[in-house]
C-alpha cells in the first residue's frame, strides 16, 4: 500500500511539473520575444542618431562658418583700418571694410535672424532628445532581460529553462569610457 501511495505521489508530482513547465515554456518564449523587440528599439534609436546627428552637425557648421567668415572679415578690416598709418593703407582698409559690410548686408537680407544660435540650440536639443530616447530603450531592454532572467532562475521555471535550453541574456552595460566625465573644449586650434 505504501508503494502505491509513493507511486501516486510521484506521478502527481510529475504531472504537476509537466503542467507547470508548459506554462513557463510559453512565458519564456514571450519574454524572449520582448527582449528581442526591446533590443530592436535600442538599435532603431541608435540608427536614428546615426542618421540625424551628422546632418544637423554639418548644417550647424555651415551656418556657423558663414557667420564666422563674415564677422571675421569685418573684424579684420576694422583692425586694419585702426592700424593704418598711411592714406593708402587707410583707403585699402576702408575698401576692405566696405566689402565685408556689403557681404554682411547680403547675409542679413538672406537671413534676417542670424541662425547659428538657433542651429546650435536645435542641435543640442536633438542630441539631448536622441540620447534620452536611447536611454529609455536601453532601460526597457534591461527590464525585459531582468524579468526573463529572474523567471529563468526561479523554481520550477528553472527546470523548464534547463530542459529547453533557455540561456541567460546579458544586461546592457555602459562602457568604461562612459564613466569618465566628458571634457568640453571650445578653444580653437591656432
Amino acid at each position: 500500500m505504501q508503494k502505491l501511495i509513493r507511486l501516486v505521489t510521484a506521478l502527481a508530482l510529475a504531472v504537476a511539473a509537466v503542467a507547470s513547465s508548459g506554462c513557463s515554456y510559453n512565458t519564456f518564449v514571450s519574454q524572449e520575444e520582448a527582449i528581442k523587440t526591446s533590443w530592436s528599439q535600442v538599435e532603431n534609436q541608435l540608427q536614428r542618431r546615426n542618421d540625424l546627428i551628422p546632418n544637423l552637425v554639418e548644417t550647424t557648421k555651415g551656418f556657423a562658418q558663414q557667420e564666422r567668415d563674415v564677422f571675421g572679415a569685418i573684424a579684420d578690416s576694422r583692425a586694419k583700418l585702426a592700424g593704418a598709418q598711411t592714406p593708402e593703407q587707410t583707403m585699402a582698409a576702408a575698401n576692405e571694410q566696405s566689402s565685408a559690410l556689403a557681404r554682411l548686408l547680403v547675409v542679413v537680407e538672406n537671413y534676417p535672424d542670424l541662425k547659428s544660435n538657433q542651429t546650435f540650440a536645435r542641435l543640442m536639443d536633438e542630441l539631448a532628445g536622441t540620447e534620452n530616447r536611447i536611454a529609455v530603450e536601453r532601460m526597457r531592454y534591461n527590464e525585459a532581460v531582468q524579468a526573463y532572467n529572474t523567471q529563468r532562475r526561479s523554481f520550477p521555471s528553472n527546470i523548464t529553462a534547463g530542459i529547453f535550453g533557455f540561456k541567460e541574456y546579458p544586461l546592457f552595460q555602459a562602457p568604461e569610457a562612459a564613466k569618465q566625465v566628458p571634457k568640453v573644449d571650445f578653444s580653437r586650434p591656432q
